[in-house]
C-alpha cells in the first residue's frame, strides 16, 4: 500500500527510526482502525519485493517495520529474507489471525477480537500489545498475557480516539499489574506518519 521513513511511534521500540512497509489487505475490520484505506489488497499497485528493498535501502535506519493491513496475509518469506540480505531486522507487526511466514527479529503482536490469533503467532510475539477500548479489556489482555512467552514484553496502548477516557484506567491497572507497561501512539503527538 504505502512505504514511508519515520520514527516508530509505539511499542518497544517507540521512538527509534524505522522504514515501514504497509502491505494491503486486512479482514480483520477493527472499527478503529486508521488506516481502512488498506483493508482492499487490490485498491493499491503491486511492487517487486526488489523495488520495494531498494526504496528501504537509501535510508540510514536499517529497521524495517512490516505492516498493514493484515502483513501475514501474504508470504513473507521472500521479502524477509530479501531485507535480511541488505542488512535489515525485520520487525512484524500483527493482529496474529494467520500463519507465521517469514523470519523476523522482532514480533509484535496485536491480537483484535474480531478475528483471534493463532497459537503459533502468540508463541513467537516478542511484543504483546493490546489496544484498550474499554474497561472489559484489561480482563481481555490477560488472557493473551497468558498465552506469550514469559520473555514477552506486554504493553498497553489506548484507542486513540478515547486515550482521554482510558489513560486514567490503565495508569491504575499498570500500577496494580506492574508486568504491563503503558504504550501510547508517539507519532501522532508528534504529527509523524
Amino acid at each position: 500500500m504505502e512505504a514511508f521513513y519515520t520514527i516508530q511511534g509505539e511499542g518497544r521500540y517507540q521512538g527509534t527510526a524505522a522504514y515501514f512497509i504497509r502491505l494491503g489487505g486486512c479482514d480483520v475490520g477493527c472499527h478503529w482502525c486508521d488506516v481502512k484505506e488498506s483493508w482492499d489488497a487490490e485498491a493499491h499497485p503491486q511492487q517487486s519485493i526488489e523495488e520495494i528493498v531498494e526504496q528501504a535501502s537509501k535510508y540510514p535506519s536499517r529497521v524495517a517495520v512490516i505492516t498493514g493491513g493484515e502483513p501475514l496475509m501474504h508470504n513473507l518469506d521472500a521479502l524477509c529474507e530479501a531485507l535480511h540480505l541488505q542488512g535489515f531486522r525485520t520487525h512484524l507487526e500483527t493482529s496474529g489471525a494467520y500463519p507465521l511466514t517469514g523470519h523476523w527479529d522482532w514480533v509484535c503482536l496485536s491480537p483484535k477480537k474480531f478475528k483471534k490469533p493463532l497459537a503459533e503467532v502468540c508463541q513467537a510475539a516478542d511484543e504483546l500489545k493490546v489496544v484498550i477500548y474499554n474497561k472489559f479489556d484489561f480482563e481481555w489482555a490477560e488472557s493473551y498475557s497468558q498465552q506469550v512467552g514469559k520473555d514477552c514484553t506486554l504493553l498497553l496502548q489506548p484507542e486513540w480516539d478515547r486515550t482521554e477516557l482510558m489513560l486514567p484506567l490503565m495508569i491504575s491497572y499498570i500500577k496494580q499489574h506492574p508486568q504491563w507497561r503503558m504504550s501510547l501512539q508517539m507519532h501522532k503527538y508528534i504529527n509523524v506518519p
